[in-house]
C-alpha cells in the first residue's frame, strides 16, 4: 500500500482505542483465557472506524490545513492523496470496521455506530462550537469505555466514568491551549472554536479539570485500595502535562506521551504499578 495512505490512518492515534480494554484490565480479568482473542478484533474495529473519521476530518479541513504551518504537510492538504482516493479509502475503512464488529463482536456495534456518528458530527459541525467541541471529544472516549464494559461484561464504576470524562476534557483543553499559543492571532482562522474562547478560559479550564481528575481518580482508587499508591503518579502526570502545555510545547495527548520522556516514564510506571497491584 502507498505510504501516503498509511499516514492517513494516523496509527499513533490508535492508542486512544485502548480505552476499550480498560474495563477488563482494571477489573483484573485481562489474563483470563480468551480475553486477548475477544479484545483483538473489537479493538481493530474501533481503529478502522476512528481512522475513517480522521480522513473525513482531513477532507473537510483540507483548504484550511493548507494555510496551517504543520497541517499543510498532511497527505490530503499537500495533494499527495487525492480527494476521491481518500474518500473511497475512508468509506472502505468504515465499512470494514462495522463488518468486523458485526461478525465478531455484535455487542459493540451500537457503540461503534454511536462513536462514528459523534466523530462525523464533530468533524462537520461540533468542532466549531466552543465547549461543545471539548465535550464531543470526551464523548468518544466514554463510548469506547462503555463498549469495553459491555464486551467483557464488566460494570463501569461511576468514579471511573467521571475520571475518563474529565481526563478527556482536560487533554482536549490542553491541546486547544497549545494550539492557541502556537498560532497566536491566527488561531481562529485555523480552528474556528478557538476564536470563541476568551483569554484565560482555556487555562482556567485546564486547571479546573486537572484538579477534578485527581479527585475522581483518588475516589476510584479508594474503592480498590491496591491502587491508592498510583495516585501520586496521576498527580505527577497531570502536572507534567500542564507544565508542558503552558511552556508552549504541543498539547496533543498522543504526541505528548510518545515524545515527553517524563510523561512516558510516569505512564509506564503507572501501568506497572497497576499490574503489580491487581495481578500479583
Amino acid at each position: 500500500m502507498n505510504l501516503t495512505y498509511l499516514t492517513l490512518l494516523r496509527p499513533a492515534q490508535w492508542l486512544k482505542n485502548m480505552m476499550v480494554l480498560f474495563p477488563v484490565f482494571l477489573a483484573g480479568n485481562a489474563l483470563q483465557p480468551g480475553v486477548a482473542s475477544r479484545a483483538a478484533l473489537p479493538f481493530c474495529a474501533f481503529c478502522l472506524v476512528s481512522s475513517a473519521g480522521y480522513i473525513f476530518n482531513d477532507l473537510l479541513d483540507r483548504k484550511r490545513d493548507v494555510l496551517h504551518p504543520n497541517k499543510r504537510q498532511r497527505a490530503i492538504a499537500s495533494g499527495a492523496a487525492s480527494v476521491l482516493g481518500a474518500s473511497l479509502y475512508a468509506a472502505a475503512l468504515l465499512l470494514s470496521g462495522f463488518v468486523l464488529a458485526g461478525l465478531y463482536a455484535p455487542a459493540i456495534v451500537l457503540f461503534l455506530l454511536a462513536y462514528a456518528a459523534v466523530s462525523l458530527l464533530y468533524s462537520s459541525v461540533l468542532k466549531s462550537m466552543p465547549v461543545v467541541d471539548l465535550f464531543s471529544i470526551s464523548a468518544g472516549f466514554l463510548i469506547r469505555l462503555q463498549a469495553g464494559g459491555v464486551l467483557f461484561q464488566v460494570p463501569i464504576s461511576p468514579w471511573l466514568f467521571l475520571t475518563v470524562f474529565l481526563l478527556a476534557i482536560f487533554l482536549s483543553t490542553g491541546k486547544r491551549l497549545s494550539e492557541s499559543h502556537s498560532l497566536g492571532e491566527d488561531a481562529g482562522e485555523h480552528r474556528v472554536s478557538l476564536a470563541g474562547y476568551p483569554a484565560g478560559f482555556l487555562a482556567g479550564t485546564l486547571y479546573l479539570t486537572g484538579s477534578s481528575v485527581l479527585v475522581t481518580y483518588a475516589m476510584y482508587s479508594l474503592m480498590n485500595a491496591k491502587l491508592i499508591y498510583t495516585v501520586p503518579l496521576c498527580l505527577f502526570g497531570l502536572l507534567r502535562y500542564i507544565l508542558r502545555v503552558t511552556a508552549g510545547a504541543s498539547g496533543d495527548p498522543t504526541e505528548s506521551l510518545l515524545k515527553d520522556r517524563a510523561l512516558l516514564a510516569v505512564s509506564l510506571a503507572w501501568l506497572l504499578m497497576v499490574i503489580w497491584s491487581i495481578y500479583r
